[in-house]
């Protein structure tokens, strides 16, 4: 699988340790920055993971803050995708299997790391399941 992975300075460690993960799974991973804890803004390297999600340099889309909240908001404001704050592992395999949340985003400062590889790895385990949940996703984008 193609990722794009972003954060801003509240994340870059986390941004290093799940792109290692990602490469040590067989996943092409885009790291699109940054690379030091020099204080940026998080809707740049957003919208950098977004840009190459909707441009289809990637299949998916991977976003670190301290929160997780500020990357999800910018995020979603880009049409056609979908981007979901997880903190557990039930909550990321349903944000892809019944939301196809093709971006998650977690908060460095709220998880510690082995649960954010164990979110990560939820996420990437699970596939969108339509049906039902396509005619949601739908109304979510206003086509349905």
């Amino acid at each position: 699988m193609r990722l794009a992975i972003g954060s801003d300075h509240a994340g870059v460690t986390f941004k290093a340790l799940l792109a290692e993960h990602l490469r040590g799974l067989g996943h092409d991973v885009l790291d699109v920055g940054p690379s030091d804890t020099t204080s940026v803004d998080y809707p740049d390297f957003a919208h950098r993971v977004t840009d190459a999600l909707t441009g289809g340099k990637v299949d998916r889309g991977v976003l670190i803050c301290g929160t997780g909240q500020g990357m999800a908001m910018s995020a979603n404001k880009v049409p056609g995708v979908r981007a979901a704050v997880v903190s557990d592992t039930f909550s990321a395999a349903m944000a892809m299997q019944h939301n196809d949340a093709r971006v998650l985003c977690i908060g460095e400062r709220v998880v510690g790391p082995g649960l954010a590889m164990s979110l990560l790895d939820a996420w990437l385990g699970a596939s969108f399941e339509g049906g039902r949940h396509a005619r949601r996703v739908g109304k979510i984008e206003g086509t349905g």
